[in-house]
């Protein structure tokens, strides 16, 4: 019985490691291909340009995450076939798509007067467009995650990413404003769209059906909530920024969380998107569950916290070799955001464990309580520290929350904190050698070169493998032998 049910999960296990080499895969390339759209856009463009798109896709995003049903989600999620419900999802999506539309194309003089800044609201008129492209799109993607067809979503992403990268850097070589970046991203979702249905040959029609209807909602409504909390705390900062501060302000606050987040979230969004199914199958065996999440757990942190504060350590030089003299006032938000990047990594690993035993209401109430403390600390840092203090306010919320989630993964995992701390409390360690290192040896230089920083990146990157090689002689840490079963699979 017991080589049954172990042969009955690994194909499972295979299907999770492969589609997460996939993910990993097409977040390396994209975020590559990020990292030189970024690095060209901000030499040719202005901090302005940025805080002007900015303020667009703030609106967007609001009118987006507040209109969230979480079919998609509860699509994934819900056992044995689908088919029957996707009418429906596309269905309530178009309808969305062109009430969303409709709302931010005629909002757009308002929202520029809250940012007293009337060059948004063409933008803003410009950019209402995505959200058609959007509600229209092929609902039969939802495949892609639901059956871990990953090597179709890398196609699917990375073409629209190629689609923004070429149209924003060309039109930023010739106009060197904010149009750049605003038909980048326009041709980013129009080719998301066209892919949808090139690459998925379900065709939806229009389907009223309430009970199907009532059956997603009940599921969605909790994911919605989560989204809604969760937009506020993500842009809830760069609103107020924007609005206290003006639209440069926000340019700089957003370029330094792009630069703090970018490695950590791309991990995590990876592993959010391979685990959420991956627990869906696995939500009615706990003893699975609970190992599956102490891996996922462990490799995050054994990325995830290197990268992290590499980026605290290193900030000061790469803004100035990369991004040039303009951009250095963000860089004190970078290390704190930084920080914050570091714990929200490892509480990411909890979120998916939520949604795929059916449990979403225990990561919206979590996000509730971070929402809670974000916005009663947010005003008065950010009156006395400008951005920084908008970023330390994000700090401080993202580290109670941690609390929270991290206990109910544990709670809901059966699994015990000394297991938990194990797998967070080493890298921890690790990384902390690797700064201390870093930052002695930034002592001895006065103005760093480019080969000076790639020198750095390798002496930490070493420092870390050393260390780390130690901690699994000694006290059997697991990372390499959790390395030998995902490459077994490669």
């Amino acid at each position: 019985m017991i080589d049954a049910k172990v042969h009955q999960s690994e194909p499972l296990f295979k299907q999770v490691v492969r589609g997460g080499i996939w993910l990993l895969a097409l977040r390396i390339t994209n975020r590559g291909l990020g990292f030189i759209r970024t690095i060209i856009l901000a030499r040719l463009l202005l901090p302005q340009d940025f805080g002007l798109l900015g303020v667009a896709m703030l609106a967007a995003s609001t009118l987006d995450a507040f209109s969230q049903t979480g079919f998609q989600s509860a699509l994934v999620q819900k056992k044995g076939d689908v088919k029957a419900y996707l009418d429906v999802a596309w269905t309530i999506m178009a309808i969305r798509g062109i009430i969303l539309f409709i709302v931010l194309y005629a909002m757009a003089p308002l929202i520029a007067q809250f940012f007293n800044s009337s060059q948004a609201r063409l933008v803003i008129m410009v950019i209402a467009v995505n959200m058609l492209l959007t509600g229209f799109g092929n609902i039969g993607i939802v495949f892609f995650q639901k059956q871990l067809e990953f090597n179709r979503q890398f196609l699917y992403e990375l073409s629209a990413t190629l689609a923004d990268l070429v149209v924003s850097i060309s039109l930023a070589f010739i106009l060197r404003n904010v149009w750049a970046l605003v038909y980048g991203g326009i041709a980013k979702n129009l080719t998301r769209f066209c892919l949808s249905y090139v690459l998925h040959p379900y065709r939806s029609r229009i389907s009223f059906d309430m009970d199907k209807f009532r059956d997603l909602f009940g599921f969605g409504i909790w994911m919605s909530g989560s989204i809604i909390v969760v937009f506020l705390i993500t842009q809830g900062d760069d609103i107020f920024v924007g609005r206290m501060f003006g639209v440069t302000a926000l340019g700089f606050y957003q370029m330094a969380y792009l630069l703090s987040h970018l490695p950590v979230t791309e991990i995590t969004d990876v592993i959010s998107r391979v685990t959420f199914p991956a627990y869906s199958k696995l939500q009615d065996d706990l003893a699975k569950l609970r190992e599956g999440y102490l891996k996922v757990l462990q490799l995050t942190a054994y990325i995830s916290i290197p990268l992290a504060a590499g980026i605290f350590t290193l900030a000061t030089e790469f803004t100035r070799i990369f991004l040039g003299q303009k951009w250095m006032p963000m860089v004190p938000a970078v290390q704190i955001l930084a920080v914050a990047g570091l714990v929200s990594s490892v509480t990411a690993t909890a979120r998916p464990i939520f949604h795929g035993v059916g449990k979403p209401k225990f990561d919206t109430i979590w996000q509730i309580v971070r929402l809670l403390v974000l916005a009663a600390m947010i005003y008065p840092l950010s009156m006395r520290w400008g951005i920084s203090g908008a970023a330390i306010a994000v700090l401080i919320s993202t580290f109670f929350s941690a609390i929270g989630f991290n206990s109910m993964a544990i709670r809901t995992t059966a699994c015990s904190v000394r297991s938990f701390g194990k797998m967070t409390i080493l890298p921890l360690t690790n990384a902390a050698i690797m700064v201390l290192i870093i930052t002695i040896l930034k002592a001895g230089v006065s103005s760093m070169a480019f080969w000076q920083f790639l020198l750095f990146i390798g002496t930490g990157l070493t420092s870390y493998l050393l260390v780390t090689y130690v901690f699994e002689r000694l006290m059997n840490y697991g990372i390499k032998q959790t390395m030998k079963e995902i490459l077994a699979f490669l």
